[in-house]
């Protein structure tokens, strides 16, 4: 009885440690999400969607920056999720024990941690001193390189799990390996493969780091993809560092929206990945 007893109170201790360790990490999310709650709201306004970035002491919003956020998220999620779908078809599907295939994984995985800065220097060597000047391409390119990494790792799993009968039973009607991959793997992997690249998008929605050496910014409404361009990332760290009251709302406001487009599309991946589980 007396072990029983001791083993009981082990479990209940470990138990009571998570639980402290649980709510310690949500008391500061919950704290930061109210801060943000608390002074974002009162920025979510028309003229926030509706007006450019406005000079100090002027009425203003965020239309140039959240413009530029979207094109260039746009852009680098066209050019990383062909690579990082492509890359990935070959771990799962044509370098299986083989060393290179290794050392590409190896390599993607190095990729998938690096810190965001470190691609902004590297673009930032290779377009931006290139070309001479910042640029939203460059910018786009920075953040399709850290798209890539995530849609390569997403997309070998989901490929990974999907059965070798299905494989075998269409390679034996006669279908060529391109088809089988297209045809059959590609479809019952479909949901997951989508819900890497959201995962992506999320990924992407709120880096500084590149941008900051790539697009730069630009407090005026642009469309040219070959010059500075407003982001939101960038804008909120400039309006937060300044001195001015109604930036700090802006970069409130900012920071509120990049928040709720993030958590919309982390849920809707885990809704795509839950709903891909249940039918399968």
């Amino acid at each position: 009885m007396a072990i029983y007893a001791r083993r009981r109170l082990t479990n209940a201790l470990v138990m009571a440690l998570a639980m402290a360790a649980t709510g310690f990490g949500l008391l500061w999310l919950v704290l930061v999400l109210s801060t943000l709650l608390w002074n974002g709201v009162a920025a979510i306004t028309p003229a926030l969607f509706t007006q450019t970035t406005p000079p100090p002491g002027s009425t203003g919003g965020l239309l140039n920056a959240i413009f530029g956020s979207v094109v260039m998220t746009l852009i680098a999620t066209l050019i990383g999720t062909p690579t990082g779908i492509l890359a990935g078809t070959f771990l799962a599907e044509y370098s299986r024990g083989s060393r290179f295939g290794e050392v590409v994984r190896f390599i993607n995985d190095i990729l998938l941690s690096a810190p965001s800065i470190i691609v902004g220097l590297f673009v930032y060597q290779l377009m931006v001193v290139r070309m001479g000047h910042f640029s939203a391409w460059a910018g786009a390119v920075a953040l399709a390189i850290i798209v890539v990494p995530v849609v390569v790792r997403t997309t070998e799993d989901m490929l990974n799990l999907v059965p070798n009968t299905l494989r075998e039973a269409a390679s034996a009607l006669g279908s060529p390996q391109w088809k089988v991959i297209v045809m059959v793997s590609y479809r019952a992997a479909i949901q997951g493969m989508v819900t890497g690249v959201m995962l992506a998008v999320a990924r992407i929605a709120g880096e500084t780091a590149p941008l900051l050496f790539t697009a730069l910014n630009n407090q005026f409404w642009s469309t040219n993809l070959n010059a500075p361009m407003a982001n939101l990332p960038v804008v909120i760290f400039q309006f937060a560092m300044s001195p001015y009251a109604d930036w700090q709302v802006l970069a409130w406001g900012g920071a509120l929206l990049i928040t709720i487009t993030v958590l919309f599309l982390n849920i809707g991946a885990r809704a795509l990945a839950s709903w891909s589980t249940f039918k399968q």
